[in-house]
């Protein structure tokens, strides 16, 4: 069975899996526009930023290993933004397609909106990423525009689909 729990600093297990499982995204993926793979200390950075801030940080694992993990980072730094999240989910490539995005889509939603978040958006890379659509659709966001060719990456130019979901009343 999945556990879905919050990001542990003190387990390096945790940032180890963290950082190899973005690292395999930015080398072979398309949801990140990053083309080079952040080191151990640029993950454990930018995971500590979130912590300090209180941002939610999962991890999902099974028997043990990090599979997955999702947080729900500043959408924007201007304050006006300051009740507006944006999440991000990566899954280890072995563990796709086993329900791991969705345990954890969920529990984000709930931490986030129990920080009192008002937004949550959904910035995806590539909108051929039909998993990541249909994930975040399946959680109640809505399609709110497309960037064609705003990324690129891999030698072709890249969508950016935007999704948002009402986190409270407005």
């Amino acid at each position: 069975m999945v556990n879905i729990r919050s990001h542990d600093p003190e387990r390096p297990g945790d940032i180890n899996a963290i950082t190899g499982i973005y690292g395999h995204h930015v080398l072979y993926g398309r949801a990140s526009f990053e083309t080079e793979p952040p080191t151990l200390a640029d993950m454990t950075g930018r995971i500590g930023t979130l912590l300090a801030e209180e941002y939610p940080v999962l991890v999902a694992e099974l028997d043990g290993a990090v599979l997955g993990y999702a947080y729900a980072g500043p959408h924007n730094a201007r304050h006006g933004y300051r009740l507006t999240v944006e999440d991000s989910i990566y899954i280890h490539p072995d563990a796709l397609r086993r329900g791991l995005g969705h345990a954890l889509l969920q529990k984000l939603i709930i931490a986030a909106r129990d920080r009192g978040y008002r937004q949550m958006m959904a910035v995806i890379g590539d909108s051929g990423n039909t998993p990541s659509i249909e994930l975040h659709r399946a959680h109640g966001f809505c399609h709110i525009g497309t960037a064609r060719g705003i990324g690129f990456k891999f030698g072709e130019f890249l969508d950016v689909v935007y999704m948002q979901l009402a986190l409270a009343e407005t």
